[in-house]
């Protein structure tokens, strides 16, 4: 079942305030311009950082914020308070997005965010097991109240040849045979349940990475997207949400590596092909070099943009 409500109940144990700073804000409202006011959704609202700009542009602005994360939610509930009901959250993937919109709104949209990078909560959560910088359980789920499989469980389950393909296709990594061969030889003598485990075995197999990247990065990445499925979730995403647009609403996404990039701008760009939609930004925008100083984390980030066209193709 989802969960759409107005005020989201906490999940067990205490939630520790966001320490996420939002990537590209600029960009993402002069993308989605909240300043028309109208019903907007935040298909991945993580610490609420964009939300909370979104919803100030705007004192008639309503917003969805949706986040499969429920700890997230939690976060974006308090951080989102002081907007009242002009505010709902949902406690899914964003690629139910137009169920839930359905739930909650009766007409078009005029404003759709997706962030899709893993929030510095997240990664700075030792228990969450996405970080190969700390120890912790070898989990990656972001959703961990439905989610049965953890990166430990698809590790210990799979064959090598499904290793190999994750870390090759999602991880990007040129060793990506020799990770799987040494995973699956390791699993000979025990499970491998801690992000250190993984972490040790990974730099015991390939040469060391480029310098500012630990050698373990595209095993994680790879890993971690096969865990979430987060590649089919964006597909899917991408496919549906340009429906849910009003004439001028816009849709804004933000991608992290060059997987994800490329789904969105092929996707974007085959809309903006049809006529019915501009592309805002046809190359994608990166962070400039002072909120790479501010927020490193910034400096993989890109964001795309579309924007429903009037009937007859006029801006």
């Amino acid at each position: 079942m989802i969960l759409v409500c107005r005020h989201l109940d906490s999940p067990p144990g205490r939630i520790m305030p966001s320490s996420h700073q939002p990537v590209l804000m600029e960009q993402v409202l002069e993308a989605l311009q909240p300043q028309r006011g109208g019903f907007f959704v935040d298909a991945t609202v993580g610490g609420g950082g964009h939300s909370h700009a979104i919803l100030s542009a705007n004192p008639d602005l309503r917003l969805l914020a949706v986040d499969r994360d429920a700890q997230a939610l939690e976060r974006a509930k308090e951080r989102l308070a002081e907007f009242g009901d002009r505010v709902m959250f949902a406690h899914a993937p964003f690629s139910a997005v137009v169920s839930l919109v359905e739930a909650v709104h009766s007409g078009k949209v005029d404003g759709i965010l997706a962030d899709f990078g893993v929030s510095s909560d997240q990664i700075d959560d030792r228990e969450r097991g996405f970080s190969f910088m700390q120890d912790g359980p070898l989990d990656m789920r972001m959703d961990r109240t439905k989610q049965k499989t953890s990166a430990a469980r698809l590790l210990a389950d799979s064959s090598e040849d499904e290793i190999e393909r994750w870390l090759r296709e999602y991880g990007e990594e040129r060793f990506a045979r020799r990770i799987a061969h040494a995973i699956v030889k390791q699993r000979r003598f025990g499970p491998i349940l801690r992000t250190s485990q993984l972490a040790d075995l990974v730099g015991r197999t390939i040469p060391s990475g480029r310098s500012g990247h630990h050698v373990a990065t595209r095993t994680f990445q790879g890993i971690r997207i096969a865990v979430n499925r987060e590649l089919d979730e964006i597909d899917a995403f991408l496919q549906v949400t340009p429906q849910l647009l009003a004439d001028g609403g816009r849709l804004a996404v933000i991608s992290f590596h060059s997987l994800e990039d490329r789904a969105c701008k092929i996707a974007l760009r085959n809309e903006a092909r049809g006529g019915d939609f501009k592309n805002l930004i046809p190359r994608g925008e990166t962070a400039n070099k002072s909120e790479i100083r501010q927020n490193p984390r910034s400096r993989s980030a890109r964001i795309r943009a579309i924007e429903r066209l009037p009937e007859g193709g006029q801006a």
